[in-house]
């Protein structure tokens, strides 16, 4: 299994190519500049120029060879609105765009708790980012072709991974969960799909691989 993760220098991303190396898959990170090669090396990756501000057609090249594509790109909570929907947005589209040009079946969306709901849109401080990954994951389900997975984590946490999740969440649950289990959990859905399901987690009591085969159940 060969995986091509874009955004492999973000947090999230460094933590998936490292999983994904040490679970055995070749996996390649997506990076904007050389200097990031190093970090993606140090994770057991091999790291790929892909260049989100470009057209889709230029990405395809870097799409070659790979089984699985996973979007970990975010623009930062340091850029204003505009890299929202130039990264978020219209980078996801085009990835996704690339990745079906390329042949390519599979498709993992790292998106967020809450997009899906308008409602909670508005009592956030980072509503643009919200409506920039409602429309990208709108897409990928209705505009493509692709057997995705969309996985919506709650609020991203440093904190040691515990290996443990909780699925759908209500709103009496814990709303946070480590970056590091983000990670694994997008890395044991790269070994074991879950095609056309929206996932939305945050730390639990269920350890990742049952969580997910209970996921795979109720499809």
């Amino acid at each position: 299994m060969t995986t091509l993760v874009i955004g492999a220098h973000g947090q999230v991303g460094q933590h998936i190519v490292h999983d994904l190396a040490a679970n055995g898959e070749t996996v390649f990170g997506g990076i904007r500049n050389a200097e990031q090669a190093a970090s993606i090396d140090k994770q057991g990756g091999q790291a790929r120029m892909f260049d989100l501000m470009g057209t889709a057609d230029a990405m395809v090249p870097a799409m070659q060879g790979i089984d699985t594509v996973v979007f970990s790109a975010g623009s930062g909570g340091s850029t204003g609105d505009d890299m929202t929907l130039n990264i978020d947005l219209d980078g996801a589209v085009k990835a996704m765009i690339a990745t079906e040009k390329a042949g390519i079946k599979r498709f993992i969306m790292v998106s967020a708790m809450g997009t899906g709901n308008r409602e909670s849109w508005a009592k956030s401080s980072i509503r643009p980012y919200y409506v920039a990954k409602y429309y990208a994951d709108q897409w990928l389900q209705h505009r493509t072709d692709l057997a995705y997975t969309i996985v919506r984590p709650g609020i991203l946490t440093n904190d040691a991974p515990t290996g443990k999740l909780a699925l759908n969440p209500t709103k009496s649950d814990n709303r946070s969960i480590t970056r590091a289990d983000v990670a694994a959990t997008v890395a044991a859905v790269v070994a074991h799909p879950l095609p056309r399901q929206i996932i939305t987690l945050v730390n639990g009591e269920t350890p990742i691989d049952q969580a997910l085969s209970q996921a795979a159940v109720l499809q």
